[in-house]
């Protein structure tokens, strides 16, 4: 109950308020002085459990504090002052861009990841590997999208509806999510038969095995580079630019396969 209370008050604060609240938690004495407060696309909700278990084993005493949700979000919030130290994107170019504003460290700047984009479905009468047509059929009479304003897998879904034609066909249809993890949720609870999510989110131990799902080629959406970046704020923790680094190293690597990420090409 008292969890849910403070969900409703903190979703009612004006953004300005609700950065001011966080800096507060943030330098209260019951905040450890090994938080690494990290910003993270929300394709990375399932991936980060693995990765930020590592990180705090081979760093005692760091508690890494995520928040998912979509990428030009964050990238908004980051330039307004909220005390993310870490930002990582599903989209390079806004790590790039902070970096070119002074509100991150350009020596920073990594790409850790390849996304790549799904169909998916849990209705056992549709057929997503008939591909972007499955959209225009009749009996599909919602699709769940993250929102293309500031979410890169919207961008990319919308993209490949236009490479395949399909897009005034499904318009209609849309149902507009946050952010990619929200487009998931909406086809997990059967309020849409298809959804054009990231294909880290349907390999996850959560929805492994659920329905099924077609990966669209990235030749129909564009290459999905994911990268990160030490934030302003973050320049003062040396935890941060440490995680960063430990994206790179083999162990990571291996978790980022496993969730259905491409490494970046050299």
């Amino acid at each position: 109950m008292q969890e849910q209370f403070w969900k409703k008050a903190v979703s009612s604060l004006p953004m300005k308020n609700l950065f001011a609240l966080i800096a507060l938690c943030l330098s209260s004495t019951a905040v450890s002085a090994g938080d690494l407060y990290v910003a993270a696309a929300a394709d990375l909700v399932y991936c980060l459990e693995d990765i930020n278990a590592a990180f705090s084993k081979a760093n005692p005493g760091t508690n890494v504090v995520v928040s998912t949700g979509s990428s030009g979000r964050f990238y908004s919030q980051v330039q307004n002052g909220a005390p993310f130290e870490v930002y990582l994107s599903a989209d390079m170019t806004y790590p790039r861009k902070l970096a070119e504003e002074g509100f991150a460290d350009k020596k920073t700047l990594f790409q850790y990841a390849v996304g790549r984009v799904v169909l998916w479905t849990i209705n056992p009468g549709m057929d997503v590997s008939r591909g972007m047509q499955i959209l225009t059929d009749p009996a599909v009479k919602h699709v769940s999208l993250a929102n293309p304003e500031h979410a890169p897998y919207g961008v990319a879904g919308r993209a490949a509806m236009q490479k395949a034609g399909v897009y005034d066909a499904v318009a209609p249809k849309l149902v507009t999510a946050e952010n990619v993890s929200q487009a998931a949720q909406h086809v997990l609870a059967g309020s849409v038969e298809v959804g054009i999510v990231a294909l880290s989110l349907v390999k996850s131990p959560a929805l492994e095995g659920k329905g099924q799902y077609w990966t669209i080629p990235s030749d129909q959406h564009g290459i999905i580079e994911q990268g990160g970046v030490v934030t302003k704020k973050g320049t003062s923790n040396p935890m941060a630019g440490r995680y960063l680094a430990f994206l790179g190293t083999p162990a990571v690597r291996a978790i980022f396969d496993r969730h259905g990420f491409l490494l970046p090409v050299k």
